[in-house]
């Protein structure tokens, strides 16, 4: 390795230290301010022992399965490679692996902390300090998401940053994409379970308020919140990045020499100049990754500058700024590394995809489409889910139109590695888009404590108010996900590809169309992401069923529960109990499919069948997960319109209210887990592929 390339390595580990820093110090300022009163302190407590609780048991229920695969990757690549190799790869996916636990963990904590801080200054009526705190609180995930990210792949990089042997790295983002599929498949029945659970039998059959403390699943929801839309979503971020960079890292591996493009002086350089470039084309991704992380700091460190009394306006600021930071700060190094500059253009391309993605997924599911969802809601729950799911469908084309011409645009200006490039600088993005995304669960748990604990109607104003900007700072999040996960797909598709005809050069491969093994291939992987799809929303309907059958039992047999008897409580750990015993016991199918079902197509259809397989889930995966992201965020908003009291002559309790809870409750399972389990779907049979090509 160059003197060049080691000050990138190093400057890598630098740029992370002051985020992980600061990340802590903003944990401890949180720990320290005001929990409010005895009754806001209890209901946070069951919440975060709930939400320890599920981690703990999540993993110990998942440590066979990472053991089994590291032993996995071991044996495999010892076989295939040497013994090194394999002994190495599989220590890079334990290292992936952990340090996606470890981030999950984090923010949980932070989040848990930080639910019942925001709640007691709402109820002080200190609505600015309740944002404040909230978004601090999600800042701990950004941080801590995208220094881990940088921190392990510069330290892989350091040791195992070979042009030829670089399956360690490979190998750390299967560890990080195979835990991601669990917590977010996981995090995602539990939490709607619960949600789904508490709408049907509270809010449809009692006729009570949401988050009413009489309702013995109000807690599971919270808990919910933080093992779902926290820990699964901060693991599927997590898993984005490391992965977009990992594909971006293969294809500067794999490049012939006389296919690299992108580099200045390149046609004069003799062969040893080729293997520092194509050792530069493997770093940079990282070091992008890197300027990512120190602009994403520098924007939450400016949020007191810039913070407005509108909240939107305020997280909206944020990314803003964390955008011009990440764009300005990383040109420099084009200039100095002698990198063409067309290569910055394909970064700036790809952030921009990023939040074209994001606005159209809010256009859907927050703006005018959720008002023809509220007018079909009039004639009953069919019209309503029929409308909601039409909204859907047609939010597909937008988004996708707009990475497909980022990826044009890229592929143009930079090549492959160009397109792969812009996935980076949509990610680089992560810790500002972790940071509001973790917003709107701590805003939402902060609500639920409030009404828990009959804090009052005046702080829940405040509370529902940080909860409407969270929605929209989710719809953003789950756009982002989307999006990264397409771009990181499609990079890790070319880098497999690469590494076929890199490592097979000698085996009777073929990519097109007209070859019956690749579109068999193509046949088989389409319908993976309708299974996958199917299997996690019966886990939902099971586990829903399992909790609406509790809350009827505790509301028919604990005397003076549902009417409010003063020392009449509910059963809360009942619900607690369901909903993490069906999480964990759900999540191991679909996430068995992601990883065994490449190798099968490997062995019984071949490396070009695989090929097709692989761009068969990506296509529909990618169409299914935004149609059942955005169908169901534009049911919960169109239930929120009501409830809100923004369509005239609606109002809770009302028929089209009733009919739309019911859409709500059919579209939490589209949104918070199968959506979200076909984004890490798609990343993680790309990944697996990869490692297969590795393997020759």
């Amino acid at each position: 390795m160059s003197i060049d390339i080691a000050i990138l390595v190093f400057l890598s580990f630098v740029a992370v230290v002051p985020a992980v820093i600061f990340a802590f110090r903003e944990f401890n300022e949180i720990k320290n301010l005001p929990e409010g009163n005895d009754s806001m302190k209890f209901v946070s407590g069951l919440i975060r022992e709930g939400a320890e609780s599920y981690l703990s048991q999540q993993f110990k229920s998942i440590f066979p399965f990472i053991i089994l695969f590291a032993s996995a990757l071991w044996l495999l690549f010892g076989i295939q490679v040497n013994f090194y190799t394999g002994a190495f790869t599989a220590c890079g996916y334990l290292v992936g692996a952990f340090s996606s636990l470890l981030c999950g963990w984090i923010g949980m904590r932070a989040a848990t902390f930080s639910n019942v801080r925001v709640a007691a200054q709402a109820v002080e009526k200190r609505s600015d300090l309740a944002l404040k705190i909230a978004f601090r609180g999600g800042s701990i995930m950004g941080l801590m998401v995208g220094a881990s990210g940088v921190f392990f792949l510069a330290l892989l990089f350091a040791f195992f940053g070979d042009i030829i042997n670089h399956e360690p790295l490979i190998g750390f983002g299967f560890g990080a994409s195979s835990i991601s599929l669990f917590a977010r498949i996981g995090g995602g029945i539990y939490t709607k379970a619960a949600d789904v659970g508490s709408d049907l039998v509270g809010k449809i059959e009692a006729g009570i308020p949401e988050d009413d403390p009489r309702n013995p699943g109000v807690i599971a929801d919270n808990v919910g919140d933080n093992v779902g839309d926290i820990g699964g979503m901060g693991a599927d971020i997590y898993e984005s990045f490391v992965a977009i960079v990992i594909g971006c890292l293969a294809l500067g591996a794999t490049m012939a020499a006389a296919s690299v493009e992108g580099i200045t002086n390149f046609k004069s350089a003799d062969e040893s100049d080729l293997n520092y470039f194509q050792l530069l084309l493997m770093m940079w991704p990282i070091f992008q990754g890197a300027v990512g992380v120190v602009a994403g700091t520098l924007a939450i460190k400016m949020f007191d500058i810039y913070q407005d009394f509108d909240p939107a306006v305020s997280l909206r600021r944020s990314i803003v700024w964390s955008v011009l930071l990440f764009w300005l700060i990383s040109l420099p190094w084009y200039f100095l590394y002698g990198v063409d500059v067309e290569l910055w253009i394909c970064v700036v391309l790809g952030t921009l995809g990023g939040l074209a993605v994001g606005f159209f997924t809010d256009y859907y599911t927050s703006k005018k489409p959720i008002f023809a969802i509220v007018e079909a809601s009039k004639t009953g729950p069919a019209t309503n889910i029929i409308s909601g799911f039409a909204v859907g469908l047609k939010s597909v084309l937008p988004p996708v139109f707009a990475l497909g011409i980022v990826a044009f645009l890229a592929i143009w200006i930079g090549g492959i590695y160009g397109s792969a490039l812009a996935g980076v600088g949509m990610l680089s993005l992560v810790v500002i888009i972790m940071t509001v995304d973790a917003f709107g669960p701590i805003a939402d748990n902060a609500g639920g404590i409030v009404e828990l604990s009959k804090a009052g109607e005046e702080a829940r104003k405040i509370t529902d108010k940080l909860d409407s900007v969270g929605n929209t700072t989710a719809a953003l999040g789950k756009g982002f996900a989307v999006g990264a996960s397409a771009l990181t797909a499609v990079s890790l598709f070319y880098a497999y590809i690469e590494t076929v005809l890199l490592k097979g050069a000698n085996l009777d491969i073929n990519f097109s169309i007209m070859n019956h093994r690749f579109l068999i291939g193509a046949l088989i992987g389409a319908v993976i992401p309708a299974l996958v799809a199917a299997l996690t929303m019966e886990s939902v309907g099971r586990a829903a069923s399992k909790i609406v059958e509790e809350i009827r039992r505790q509301f028919r047999e604990i005397p003076g529960l549902l009417e409010g008897k003063e020392g009449v409580k509910p059963d809360v750990n009942a619900c607690i109990s369901i909903s993490t015993k069906s999480a964990l016991s759900e999540m191991k199918a679909p996430g068995l499919i992601a990883v065994v079902s490449p190798f099968l197509v490997r062995y019984l259809i071949g490396l070009d069948g695989l090929a097709g397989y692989v761009l068969g889930v990506i296509l529909v995966g990618i169409v299914l997960a935004i149609a059942m992201a955005n169908s169901g965020g534009a049911w919960d908003n169109a239930k929120k319109a009501i409830e809100q009291g923004l369509i005239e002559g609606e109002k809770k309790g009302s028929d089209s209210h009733k009919s739309a809870v019911v859409g709500d409750t059919v579209g939490d399972p589209f949104k918070d887990t199968s959506g979200p389990a076909l984004n890490i779907l798609i990343k993680i049979v790309s990944v697996v592929s990869l490692l297969i090509a590795s393997l020759g």
